[in-house]
């Protein structure tokens, strides 16, 4: 190996040895940030959606598919509707889900543990009918409530939420639900049932993306229950809001509609448990803005996500997200990287903040401890040099002398701290000199 190699090798190890607690601190303290932050998010997480074929089924594999891109897996959890997952949610088995306002018994610990990330969509109370059950007296549509009374109506599971919703809207019309033959079958009977004329109604709400309302609009022989009343339900129920289904909407060259229906619909938010990781919080809500954002049956482009109509308090992540674009460094860096630099930047500039202080005494550190290695050896120069007057063997010290002569020389140190080696070897030749001359004149004092 070169001697500048070697040197350059010894500064950089003198520097190193000197900067080591200097390091180690600054790791130590950027391991407690990143402990107590936990900037990073779990990289699997439970989303509650809902039964087969439905719209909360459709729109989970699109959350999985987004969250997909940045390496989150999203667990898909099917359940009976909207109180099933809230109750899923209570009971942690899901860490979000989609849950549709005025179906959930609201507690006080609700809040306490749970929060919504902002209202996705509306989800309009489809009331199918079959036409050919109406008495003529009713005429050609089904327009009331009251006009159910005697006709086999099925309400959906307890799970789903639609069971509550349609026990307050009979309750509102004062109807007796023993004066209707309701049943509470699975979404996909139900209509199987509906369709060969076992049931004379079915009960949906759901949005429009529901491929069950996608296909019962279309069918020939099937009504859909039109709300003139529609202004009147949502001032009596605050969940609910008054929409209208287009003329045209469904097929625009069939003309289904043929007119507008007037229709009730409770919103339904995202809502998750408050111990989930507000990166996954954040990309929750971006994906909802690409799902939900575009223009649709019942909304106009970027309508939702919105912060209206919510029944639990809005997170924190879902108020700086919904608003605002997509944070500078995602779109450009991997969602990692810049989640990680986004969540410690305040921290690290902190410890930064801190540590350039402290920086200061790293040359002193360096500089003490190359000039140690040189100035360790004057302590003994200096005791050899008060030595020389009072010796009765010169010889010993000279042998000393010459001793502490090969240790300096073999003294490596860099290259800017040269002179204080020549400095010591110079020194120790003084006192070579002065020893010989008392060697040659030992009478003189």
């Amino acid at each position: 190996m070169s001697k500048t190699i070697r040197y350059t090798l010894l500064s950089l190890r003198d520097l190193a040895v000197s900067a080591g607690p200097f390091l180690v601190l600054a790791v130590t303290l950027l391991t407690l940030a990143y402990w107590w932050l936990d900037p990073n998010p779990p990289k699997r997480v439970t989303l509650a959606t809902g039964p087969a074929q439905s719209a909360y089924e459709e729109f989970g594999k699109r959350y999985a598919k987004i969250l997909a891109q940045d390496g989150i897996e999203v667990v898909l959890l099917p359940s009976q509707g909207s109180a099933d997952n809230f109750q899923l949610l209570r009971e942690g088995k899901a860490d979000l889900g989609f849950v549709q306002g005025g179906t959930r018994e609201a507690r006080p610990e609700d809040e306490a543990m749970l929060e919504s990330l902002g209202s996705l969509f509306v989800e309009p109370v489809w009331l199918f009918y079959r036409k050919d059950v109406l008495p003529k007296s009713a005429g050609a549509s089904l327009d009331a409530l009251t006009q159910l009374q005697g006709l086999r109506v099925n309400i959906g599971t307890a799970g789903s939420g639609i069971p509550s919703l349609m026990n307050k809207l009979l309750a509102s019309n004062n109807i007796d639900p023993s004066s209707l033959k309701l049943s509470e079958l699975e979404q996909t009977p139900a209509t199987v049932a509906f369709l060969e004329g076992r049931l004379d109604a079915i009960v949906f709400a759901s949005a429009p993306e529901s491929l069950m309302v996608q296909m019962l609009l279309q069918t020939p022989g099937v009504g859909l229950m039109d709300f003139p009343q529609s202004e009147a339900y949502s001032r009596r129920f605050a969940f609910l809001s008054p929409v209208v289904l287009p003329r045209g909407v469904v097929d625009l060259a069939g003309n289904i509609p043929s007119q507008d229906v007037r229709l009730v619909a409770p919103t339904t938010a995202l809502i998750d448990r408050k111990e989930t990781h507000p990166a996954l919080l954040q990309l929750f809500v971006q994906a909802g803005k690409q799902i939900h954002g575009g223009a649709g049956w019942f909304r106009r482009a970027r309508d939702y996500p919105n912060l209206a109509n919510n029944e639990l308090p809005i997170a924190a992540e879902a108020e700086r997200s919904i608003h605002s674009d997509k944070p500078f460094l995602q779109r450009y860096l991997p969602f990692w990287v810049a989640n990680l630099v986004e969540r410690m930047w305040l921290v690290m500039g902190i410890i930064l903040a801190v540590m350039l202080p402290l920086s200061r005494i790293v040359p002193p550190l360096y500089e003490f401890r190359v000039r140690s290695r040189i100035f360790r050896w004057y302590g003994q120069l200096r005791d050899i040099e008060n030595r020389v007057d009072s010796a009765d063997e010169p010889h010993a010290l000279l042998d000393e002398l010459t001793h502490l002569e090969r240790r300096a020389e073999k003294i490596s140190v860099p290259l800017s701290y040269a002179s204080e080696l020549y400095a010591l070897r110079n020194n120790i030749q003084l006192v070579r000199r002065k020893l010989q001359g008392r060697q040659k004149h030992p009478g003189v004092a």
